[in-house]
């Protein structure tokens, strides 16, 4: 009984809000899209990828809206959010998560469009997203902006310096968020992840280029455990957090979130 009780409080921990997943159509977007629809929550999913989202929306449901968008963009990430406005009656969670992590290469040989593009979807995005959902927030009385980081963010790896550079460049960002933000009831976080067993992790890995490509596979975590903790940091248990980042690499944080025994 005790079981089924938690199970159904599972259901409905998110009943009446509304999340917003970017980069939704696979990976640690689609893991988050599903963890919260499952518990009760009205999910948007936005990506590039229009057919993989909508196919992705249909199998979640009717809570589930799909909406094609190019983070990088200002007025489609506008666009994207009229559209979540419209059909939904607030704006509660966003989840900035959509990330490149090519071109990978020595900055010596690195291409400099795939470089800016980088910039474009790992650093504009939230910002574009992140500025056109406080406004709905603000006025809806406060909401969570969650950011996927790395710890690429804090430190060089080879071959990476686009990657690096946005990351950083995010995580200054959510503080940011934090400092203009949090009197207004907007709860700014970062999530550290370390490596998740994705597509991603593939093309790392066909890279060769430093440590991480070595990596065998049984050391990524999966995107559901991302989910997870995403969920949890909507919470007040992740308060000590606002303005900085939560890191699954932590044990006593995979503790906290029951990833662990």
């Amino acid at each position: 009984m005790a079981r089924e009780t938690q199970n159904q409080r599972e259901k409905t921990r998110f009943a009446g809000k509304v999340v917003v997943v970017t980069g939704a159509s696979r990976g640690i977007g689609e893991a988050a899209a599903r963890y919260f629809a499952q518990a009760g929550a009205g999910v948007a999913l936005l990506a590039r990828s229009g057919g993989e989202i909508r196919r992705l929306a249909r199998e979640i449901g009717p809570r589930a809206l799909a909406v094609a968008c190019d983070v990088s963009r200002f007025e489609e990430a506008k666009a994207a959010v009229d559209k979540v406005i419209s059909r939904f009656p607030s704006l509660d969670v966003l989840i900035n998560n959509a990330g490149v992590i090519e071109p990978i290469a020595p900055l010596r040989h690195s291409d400099p469009a795939g470089w800016g593009q980088a910039i474009d979807i790992n650093l504009k995005g939230p910002y574009h997203m992140a500025r056109v959902a406080l406004e709905a927030m603000r006025s809806n009385g406060g909401g969570s902006i969650l950011t996927v980081s790395s710890g690429a963010a804090h430190a060089p790896i080879e071959g990476w310096s686009h990657y690096c550079a946005s990351k950083a460049g995010a995580a200054m960002l959510t503080r940011c968020i934090d400092l203009e933000e949090r009197a207004n009831g907007i709860r700014a976080i970062g999530l550290s992840p370390g490596t998740v067993a994705t597509r991603m992790q593939r093309r790392i890995r066909a890279s060769g280029i430093n440590p991480v490509s070595r990596l065998d596979w049984s050391d990524h975590i999966p995107p559901r455990w991302v989910a997870l903790a995403l969920g949890w940091m909507c919470t007040d248990e992740a308060d000590a957090f606002l303005g900085g980042e939560v890191s699954l690499k932590d044990a006593r944080i995979r503790q906290r979130i029951g990833l662990v025994p």
